[in-house]
Order: structure tokens, then sequence, then C-alpha cells
């Protein structure tokens, strides 16, 4: 009888679920040829439009040329050097903003009076281009690291505080009003409930905002004549012989730093919160 009530309770979803299994190694491997091959394609296709040289290659080199620039300037410390500082300016600003944005979004999506009082505020600084504010924070804190990181800052907050008070809005009513029921106090409630339900939509803000941030920082070294960083070594080779290569493969490395930090943001999700994929098909 015990045997027949388990199977009952499990086909109900009562039972025990089965753990999350995640695409298998063979979805994996063909996902990753997908990409591989995709990648190949876009180079062919790239390097036969340069090599028709329908733009002049000191404007517009072979795509070949480019990677090779790629390889050399990873080879070079000076190089690595401006990455390191770029990375380093995205990391501590994206850490402000979460420890900033996720306070103030679980006050606001707690509180009816706090959403109210802030709703004006934010309507009104979100729209905001963080780039439009570059000239602002040079002439308060320099064309230095300070500026650099309260701009990534300032940009990380916002998709980070939205989706805090989305997923805070989102905790289940039923589950707060029986562990009120239960005699839990509201930090009991939000410690136990609503932080582990709004943690999947904490980190999706965090990892958009990652993206974000290094545009800004990017941007910011660009347009402020950074004296470290990406886009200060982007500025400083179009300004000196208009070397294109080191241009385009700067901006290239930036574009595969970004897809690694997605990337490597997308597994720490589907490690943590994997049970969101549920019955997805995967890409």
């Amino acid at each position: 009888m015990s045997e027949l009530s388990g199977t009952a309770d499990s086909r109900a979803g009562f039972g025990p679920s089965r753990p999350f299994a995640g695409p298998n190694l063979l979805s994996r491997a063909a996902t990753a040829l997908r990409v591989a091959v995709g990648i190949f394609i876009f180079f062919l296709i790239l390097e036969f439009v340069t090599r028709l040289e329908l733009v002049p290659p000191i404007y517009l080199p072979r795509a070949s040329t480019v990677v090779h620039r790629m390889v050399e300037l990873l080879q070079d410390p000076k190089f690595l050097r401006h990455v390191l500082a770029t990375l380093h300016a995205w990391a501590v600003g994206l850490a402000f903003a979460t420890l900033i944005s996720v306070p103030i979004g679980i006050l606001i999506g707690t509180s009816e009076l706090a959403y109210k009082m802030s709703s004006p505020l934010i309507e009104f600084m979100r729209p905001i281009p963080s780039v439009a504010l570059i000239p602002l924070g040079i002439l308060l804190w320099g064309q230095g690291f300070s500026m650099k990181v309260i701009l990534v800052a300032y940009a990380a907050t916002w998709p980070i505080l939205f989706n805090t008070v989305y997923g805070v809005h989102d905790v289940d009513p039923i589950a707060v009003q029986t562990a009120r029921c239960f005699g839990l106090k509201q930090t009991a409630i939000l410690r136990r409930i609503s932080l582990p339900s709004a943690a999947p939509f904490i980190f999706t803000g965090i990892r958009i905002s990652a993206a974000i941030g290094l545009i800004v920082v990017i941007g910011a070294e660009l347009l402020a004549s950074a004296d470290s960083g990406i886009g200060s070594y982007i500025l400083f080779v179009s300004l000196n012989g208009g070397q294109m290569d080191s241009v385009l493969a700067g901006a290239a490395i930036a574009g595969i730093i970004g897809a690694m930090i997605n990337s490597g943001l997308g597994l720490i999700d589907r490690r943590f919160f994997g049970w969101r994929y549920l019955g997805a098909t995967p890409s």
C-alpha cells in the first residue's frame, strides 16, 4: 500500500522529484559544433569581402590580418595590462551596483510606500544614458579609475534594481500568507521565502548589467582618453598612424571577453537556478 501511495504521490507531483538533468553530452557537442561552424562561415564571408578591397585595406584590412593581430595582442604584456585595467574597473563597478541595488530593490519591492515615493525619481533617472554622463564624470572624478567605476555602477544599477523589485513582487502570496500563519516574522519571511524566490530575477539583472557595464567602461575609456584600458588602447592606435588592424583586433577582443563573461554567467545561472529550465529545449 505504501508503494502504491508513493507512486501516486510522485505522479501527482508530491513525491521526491528527480534532480535537474541538463542537456546531455551529445546535445552540448552539437551546440558547440553549430557555433563553431557559424563562426567559421562568418569568418570566410568577411575574408572574401575584405579581399575584394571594396574599401581600401588601410581602412578595412583583411579578416585574416585582424585575426593575426588579435593573436599578437593576446601575447603582448602591455595590451594584457590594458585588458586587466578594463576588467578591474568593470568588476568593481558591477560589485558596487549589486551591493547598492539589491537592498534598495528589496526595500522598494516589500514596501508599497517606498515604491510610491521612489517611483518618480527612478523613472526620471533611469532613461539617462550613462555615456552622456562621461563629460560630467571627467569634471568630477577625472579620467582615471574612479570615473570608470562610478559610471559602470550607475549603468549597472538599473537592471539589477528593477529585476530585484520584480522578483520580490513575484513571490507567491499564498506562501507568504502561510508563513505568517505559522508565526514567521517579516525578516524570516524575507530570508526564507522572498529572497530565495527573487534570487533568479536578481541574477538575471546582474547578467544583463554585466554586459552593459563592459560597454560603458570601454566607452568611458575611449571618450575620456583614459590612461589605461581597452578603450584607451583603441583610441591610442587610431590616433597614431591609423592602425585599423589593431583597432579592429582590440574591438574584437573586447567582444570575445563580453561573450565569455555572458557564457560564464549563463553556466552559473543553469547551475544554481537550473529548475527554471525544466522542460525547456536546450539551445
